[in-house]
C-alpha cells in the first residue's frame, strides 16, 4: 500500500475506487443528482462500509461511502480503526486506484494521522507460509488534501511500520525465530534503521554473571544471547531511557510443562522483546533527541537434562538467591538480569520492562488493557500520557507491602512463584527487588499482544502491543 497527497483530486475516474465519508445527518451535495441520492440513502452508521457501481458520463464508476456516525462521538482510535476495516473491505477487491476525495472537509490532522495508520496496520497478514495465498494488487491510496498534512502522514506511516515490524517478529515460528536469528535480525534492523547492536554469547553472559538467564536459557540447545541496542539522540545528556524486552523465543514452560493447546502459541512469549525492537526503530527513523538503550536476553525455555528445576536455587547478576518454585514462571529471571545490567551496566536513568509474563494479567484485565507496575508517579505519568496517544490502554496495578512480602523464599532471598492470588502484581514487584532507587514501569502484555480475531487495524496474531506507546514515551521525556 502507497499512500501519498494529491491535491485538488475531486473528479470521479473511471477503473479508480473513489472514497467518501458520511457523518449520520449529514448534508453532502455533490452537485450530482445520482451521487446525492446515494449518499441520501446511504445510513451512515460508525464503520459502515457499502461499495457501489454508478452511471456517470457514460463510465461505469465505483463509489466507496464510509459512516463515521454522528459527529462528536468519534474517537481518534474509532478513526484507526476505521481505516483498518477499509483496509480488510479493500483487499476483496481488485482495484490499483484508491482516491479519497472529501477526507479534509471530514478529519482532523490527527485524525487523518490515525486513519493513515489503521489503513497500514488494517491491510496486515502474516500468510507468508501460505503456498496459496491470494496475491492482491498494490494499491495506491491518494488523499485529496495539501502539503500541509505531510508530517501527520509521514507520522500515521511511521506508528504503523514499528508496529508491523513487531508483529513480524512474534509471528515468526521458533524454528525460524531462535536466539541467534533474533539478534541477526536486530543487526539488520539496526543498520537500516540507525541504532547501534552488540551482541553477546554465552560465554559473554557467563562473564557478566547472569546466573538466572543462563539457568532458564540452559534447557535449550540453543545458545542464549543478550542483545543490546543504543541510540545517542542527545550527547550533551546523561539521561538515558532503558527499556527491556522479555525475549523467550521459546517457552514450553520447561519442568513445570504446559498442557499443548497452551505451548502451540509460545513462539509469542517474546512479545516484550518485539516491543523494545520496534520502539528502536521507531526512535532512530525519527532522529529523536533521546538517549535511548534496549536490552533484550533472548533463550528458550525447553526440558532437557541441563535444564533447571523445581527446587532449584539460582544467583543472579545482582547477588540475590532465588528459589525455583516453578519453572514456567522464567520471564521474570531473565528479566532481573537484563534490567539489573542496563541500570548497571549501561547505567540508564529510567527504565521500563516489557514482557508477555502472566496469565494472570488476563484474569486480571482481560485482553483489553495492560497491567502496570512502577516506583514513580512522575514516570508513570508520562507512560500514561503515550499510552493515550496510542490508545493503547494501560492500568497501575497496586503495589501494597503484602504483596512484597510473599516474595521472600524459605531456603533463598527470594522465590519466583509465590502463586496465583495478585499474580501479574507479584511478578512485577519481583522484578522491582533489582531496580533500586531508578525509576522504573513494569508493562505485563500477556493479554494485549496478541488477539485472536481480526478486527479493526488489529489482525489475528501478534498485535505489536507496546512498540508505539515506547516509541511515544521516549519522545514525551
Amino acid at each position: 500500500m502507497n499512500i501519498q497527497v494529491i491535491s485538488n483530486k475531486n473528479y470521479l475516474e473511471e477503473n479508480e475506487l473513489s472514497v467518501f465519508f458520511v457523518y449520520e445527518d449529514n448534508n453532502v451535495d455533490l452537485k450530482n443528482e445520482v451521487l446525492n441520492t446515494f449518499f441520501k440513502d446511504f445510513e451512515a452508521k460508525y464503520s459502515k462500509i457499502d461499495i457501489c457501481k454508478i452511471f456517470r458520463d457514460d463510465k461505469l464508476i465505483d463509489l466507496m461511502l464510509v459512516g463515521l456516525g454522528k459527529k462528536n462521538e468519534i474517537s481518534i482510535d474509532d478513526i484507526r480503526n476505521l481505516g483498518g476495516n477499509i483496509s480488510k473491505k479493500l483487499k476483496k477487491y481488485n482495484i490499483k486506484e484508491i482516491n479519497f476525495l472529501n477526507i479534509k472537509e471530514n478529519l482532523n490532522y490527527r485524525e487523518i494521522e490515525a486513519l493513515v495508520e489503521g489503513l497500514k496496520l488494517g491491510e496486515y497478514t502474516f500468510d507468508k507460509y501460505k503456498s496459496d495465498k491470494k496475491e492482491s494488487v498494490d494499491k495506491n491510496i491518494n488523499l485529496n488534501l495539501d502539503e500541509n498534512y505531510n508530517d501527520y502522514i509521514k507520522q500515521g506511516e511511521l506508528l504503523a511500520e514499528i508496529a508491523l515490524i513487531s508483529r513480524n517478529l512474534v509471528n515468526e515460528p521458533s524454528n525460524v525465530i531462535y536466539p541467534e536469528t533474533l539478534a541477526n535480525e536486530v543487526i539488520n534492523l539496526g543498520k537500516e534503521y540507525g541504532f547501534e547492536t552488540e551482541v553477546y554469547g554465552k560465554e559473554d553472559i557467563e562473564k557478566l554473571g547472569m546466573e538466572a538467564f543462563l539457568a532458564v536459557a540452559k534447557g535449550s540447545d540453543k545458545e542464549p544471547r543478550l542483545i543490546v541496542m543504543k541510540y545517542n539522540g542527545d550527547k550533551e545528556s546523561n539521561e538515558i531511557l532503558g527499556l527491556v524486552g522479555k525475549g523467550l523465543t521459546y517457552d514450553s514452560g520447561g519442568y513445570s510443562i504446559k498442557p499443548t493447546n497452551s505451548m502451540v502459541d509460545m513462539k509469542t512469549d517474546m512479545g516484550g522483546a518485539a516491543a523494545v525492537i520496534g520502539a528502536m526503530c521507531g526512535i532512530s527513523k525519527s532522529k529523536l533527541n533521546k538517549n535511548v538503550i534496549a536490552v533484550v536476553a533472548a533463550c528458550e525455555n525447553l526440558i532437557s537434562g541441563h535444564a533447571y528445576k523445581p527446587g532449584d536455587i539460582i544467583n543472579s547478576m545482582g547477588k540475590k538467591t532465588i528459589e525455583i518454585l516453578n519453572t514456567d514462571a522464567e520471564g521474570r529471571l531473565t528479566l532481573v538480569d537484563a534490567v539489573y545490567y542496563a541500570i548497571n551496566n549501561e547505567n540508564v536513568t529510567k527504565i521500563v520492562d516489557i514482557a508477555t509474563l502472566t496469565g494472570a494479567a488476563i484474569v486480571a484485565l482481560g485482553t483489553v488493557a495492560t497491567p502496570i507496575i512502577s516506583n514513580n508517579d512522575e514516570f508513570y505519568n508520562k507512560l500514561d500520557e503515550a499510552a493515550s496517544l496510542s490508545d493503547e490502554k494501560i492500568w497501575r496495578m497496586p503495589v501494597f507491602e503484602e504483596f512484597k512480602k510473599v516474595l521472600k523464599g524459605k531456603e533463598a532471598d527470594l522465590n519466583n512463584s509465590p502463586g496465583r492470588d495478585g499474580g501479574c502484581i507479584t511478578a512485577g514487584l519481583f522484578i522491582g527487588e533489582f531496580v533500586g532507587d531508578t525509576p522504573w514501569i513494569h508493562m505485563d502484555i500477556a493479554g494485549t499482544s496478541v488477539s485472536s480475531k481480526d478486527f479493526g487495524y488489529k489482525s489475528k496474531g501478534a498485535t505489536g502491543e507496546g512498540a508505539r506507546t515506547l516509541y511515544n514515551l521516549a519522545k514525551l521525556i
